[in-house]
């Protein structure tokens, strides 16, 4: 019973850490960076300062990191109890019977077995959570249903950096009515507007200071420099 538990909450956290990530990813955080911080909220390990205050400084993220810092200490707790139990010998046993084999064994024997049976399950889990098809559809799936459910709200234009005169650093994610989705950079004219895009977050990876012949699709996300009432007017048509 033990070791079943130890493995149940070896899954759970592999998903809880996920669904943190996804959610992280929600509110703006950039993926590679949204994973880190749901691991570290999880963990309790591994923040830095300027990383903390991206989520310290946003509400939305506040919360996710105090559900994930609650699950992290109740999962360690539970881990710790059923790995130790699950190697405590059993006295009251003299010998005890493998699954599904017709052999008995001595009792001692018990936390070995459990112990090889503890490791063959976590690189069975690691592989099947770190497997990229897999773990796309499932991320997706995590996404699909956290923006249903409306249990996070998505960010599609968030201030990074604010500077004088009203300009600023800024993520916009680019949506279907987009007036510029679907045209390159040179054809979207973001210059006169004074917008300056310095890098473009596409499908996980990021394509800095992208050249002018760069197409934007749907799903982009693109870090812009310029005045910040002119890029939530030209490039957040939900703003207007």
């Amino acid at each position: 019973m033990n070791l079943l538990l130890f493995i149940g909450a070896i899954i759970v956290s592999f998903v809880a850490v996920r669904i943190g990530a996804v959610a992280f990813h929600l509110t703006g955080l950039e993926w590679s960076l949204a994973k880190f911080q749901a691991l570290s909220c999880f963990s309790g390990t591994g923040f830095t300062t300027k990383e903390a205050e991206l989520v310290v400084g946003h509400p939305q993220r506040r919360r996710i990191a105090s559900v994930l810092m609650i699950l992290g200490n109740a999962g360690f707790v539970t881990l710790v109890a059923t790995f130790a139990n699950s190697l405590r010998p059993n006295i009251y046993l003299t010998q005890f019977k493998l699954p599904f084999f017709e052999v008995f064994l001595p009792s001692w024997v018990a936390p070995w077995v459990n112990l090889a049976i503890i490791i063959l399950s976590l690189f069975v889990i690691y592989r099947f959570f770190t497997y990229r098809k897999i773990i796309e559809k499932f991320t997706n799936f995590l996404r699909e249903r956290l923006i249903k459910k409306e249990m996070v709200k998505p960010v599609y234009f968030e201030e990074i950096v604010i500077a004088t005169g009203g300009y600023g650093v800024s993520s916009v994610e680019v949506l279907s009515d987009s007036p510029i989705v679907n045209k390159t950079l040179y054809e979207a004219a973001l210059r006169n507007y004074d917008i300056n895009i310095l890098a473009i977050e596409r499908e996980k990876k990021i394509i800095p200071n992208p050249p002018a012949e760069t197409k934007i699709i749907l799903g982009d996300r693109l870090i812009c420099f310029g005045k910040l009432d002119n890029i939530r007017q030209k490039l957040c048509p939900a703003s207007k």
